[in-house]
């Protein structure tokens, strides 16, 4: 199961960075002027569209929730990479700069996929989608009330682990949905 579970996230990532470097290369890096919190209510926005979109079961906007899926797993990287970037940091960066930073937020959100799917037993495979966008719902939640207290948390384990958590989760629903080329 593990080959599987690496190949089909390899695939989901492949098709997020593609989509990720050929909007950097239409829009530079805009994403920049975002500050964290922004990044976040951009992240509740794609999750709440999915889940209104399961909710009601129709949608009118011509734009599917895997595109929202990819959305989220492209946002929580542009959060992680933000989070890294000193505060003096140009808005516009060198897209090979970027394409590195990009490329190491997955290597190490990937690693933590694996070291979780040791543990649970890739739980997630038995799991509805509906129920995986309640889970990056939640940690939306948690992690605006986070960013509320200014990261003053007693036990939380911060913002980075909520963003890594709600990127696998959304890569876990793109493969369910085929996105991964297996099938789920």
């Amino acid at each position: 199961m593990h080959n599987q579970t690496q190949h089909e996230y390899d695939q989901v990532i492949s098709q997020c960075r593609a989509l990720f470097l050929a909007k950097t290369h239409d829009y530079g890096t805009a994403w920049r002027i975002l500050r964290l919190p922004s990044v976040t209510d951009q992240l509740y926005i794609k999750a709440q569209r999915i889940r209104s979109i399961q909710e009601k079961g129709t949608q009118l906007v011509d734009e599917g929730i895997e595109g929202e899926f990819v959305a989220i797993v492209n946002y929580c990287l542009i959060a992680l990479m933000q989070l890294r970037l000193p505060a003096d940091a140009p808005l516009e960066l060198d897209p090979n700069d970027v394409t590195a930073a990009y490329d190491h937020e997955v290597d190490l959100t990937r690693q933590l996929l694996f070291a979780k799917n040791h543990d649970y037993g890739e739980a997630w495979r038995q799991m509805r989608i509906e129920s995986i966008t309640d889970i990056i719902l939640m940690k939306l939640h948690r992690t605006k009330q986070i960013e509320d207290l200014q990261g003053r948390t007693r036990v939380s384990e911060g913002v980075e682990a909520n963003y890594r958590d709600m990127l696998n989760y959304a890569v876990f629903c793109l493969i369910k949905m085929g996105l991964g080329g297996l099938g789920s």
